[in-house]
């Protein structure tokens, strides 16, 4: 098996993931959508391991790990691009995904991405996370705001990562990145977490919180004066306050909750759909924790449903609800209507309907405005032209 080859292929296709499974002819991730490689043979148990001796390189402290834990993530060079490597087993040999990272970063402005994200950043302290399921853009969003802080920003920024996957440049900014995994920069996210205190730096960038003891080291961090940029696996605002407390013990959750309420500065929920064209488009949910959210994240029952209604209501101070944003996509002709319905509750239906004719009102209305604009100015210039006629230029 040619993995260069496959790599080569996966590359040009603008893939986002390559496939190497037993059994099976190498898939790639193009678009969302699974695509087999058919002009390469069926994969072997002996080229499995070949593809194994491939990504590894003859590192024994990786091979090691591997053979003990069953699991390895690893990033290596391709060329121009990085690979993010999971290896695992599967009836005794070894399946690999790797996910292709290019490191032209796309501009903060392409992303889709809400302008309140980026501005939040100016914060001194607090926490901002970026969350969403697996292959909703994460690790993307969160890079872009890091290049926009190094280049307009004048602040140490120390990034923890499993693994790195864009490679920046100090600019305005000073970055320092680490690697997460045994072996490498950092043994684990909690203990990097931690020692980030001790290294002076202004914003700290945490890959994923997983677990109570990064939370808690990341709060910490918060506390003590720094900006805290973070991802979490949950798939909305609402879900993300829920998940966070739930790392804790009930007898210390009204702790938790307060501390939340008063260093949470925003949370964005990110999904990647196919639209119209077939191509990704980002769907955000942002919510900017004012004195509303941070009043309800304080009552003693937490109502996810109450967290997402102020959203909802709440666009004023930047925070834009799940519904606003499909509706939008959809009036702007980027989703189908089924496309948009298919991200929501059924429950939700009707309000989306709703969102969707106050939005073609005020399309039309700033249309109507903006054509009778254009008249009076047409008019002006007619008017104008007259009175120079009459008055011999």
């Amino acid at each position: 098996m040619n993995v260069n080859e496959i790599l080569k292929r996966a590359d040009e296709q603008r893939a986002s993931d390559a496939h190497f499974i037993t059994g099976l002819k190498p898939i790639l991730r193009i678009n969302r959508e699974l695509v087999t490689l058919d002009d390469f043979d069926v994969i072997t148990k002996e080229d499995m391991w070949e593809a194994y001796d491939f990504f590894l390189k003859g590192n024994v402290d990786k091979d090691k790990l591997f053979k003990e834990k069953k699991v390895l993530d690893c990033s290596e060079e391709f060329g121009d691009i990085r690979l993010r490597i999971n290896i695992s087993y599967s009836d005794g040999t070894p399946v690999i995904t790797t996910r292709l990272i290019r490191n032209e970063l796309p501009k903060y402005e392409d992303l889709g991405v809400p302008d309140i994200v980026r501005r939040m950043t100016n914060q001194t302290q607090g926490l901002i996370l970026v969350t969403g399921k697996t292959n909703s853009g994460k690790s993307t969003t969160l890079n872009a705001l890091i290049n926009y802080i190094n280049e307009n920003q004048n602040r140490k920024i120390l990034t923890l990562e499993s693994p790195v996957e864009y490679k920046h440049k100090s600019k305005k900014s000073i970055i320092v990145q680490k690697e997460v995994a045994y072996g490498s920069d950092m043994p684990s996210y909690s203990i990097g977490t931690k020692n980030s205190l001790r290294e002076d730096c202004d914003i700290l960038v945490i890959g994923e919180i997983r677990d109570k003891e990064t939370l808690d080291a990341a709060i910490e961090t918060a506390e003590s004066g720094h900006l805290v940029l973070g991802t979490l696996h949950t798939k909305s605002c609402a879900e993300t306050i829920d998940r966070m407390i739930n790392f804790y013990e009930v007898r210390d959750q009204t702790t938790i909750k307060y501390l939340i309420a008063s260093l949470l500065k925003l949370v964005i929920s990110q999904k990647l759909i196919r639209n119209k064209k077939g191509t990704l488009t980002l769907i955000p949910e942002v919510m900017v924790v004012d004195n509303v959210i941070s009043g309800i994240i304080r009552k003693e029952k937490l109502s996810v449903s109450e967290i997402e209604d102020a959203i909802q209501s709440s666009s004023g101070n930047g925070s834009i609800g799940l519904i606003n944003s499909l509706a939008e996509l959809f009036v702007n002709d980027v989703l189908t209507l089924d496309q948009a319905k298919a991200q929501i509750e059924e429950k939700n239906i009707e309000i989306l309907n709703r969102t969707i004719m106050q939005l073609r009102m005020k399309k039309e209305d700033k249309e109507n405005i903006q054509t009778e604009q254009n008249n009076n100015n047409n008019n002006n210039n007619l008017n104008s032209m007259n009175n120079k006629l009459n008055n011999g230029f």
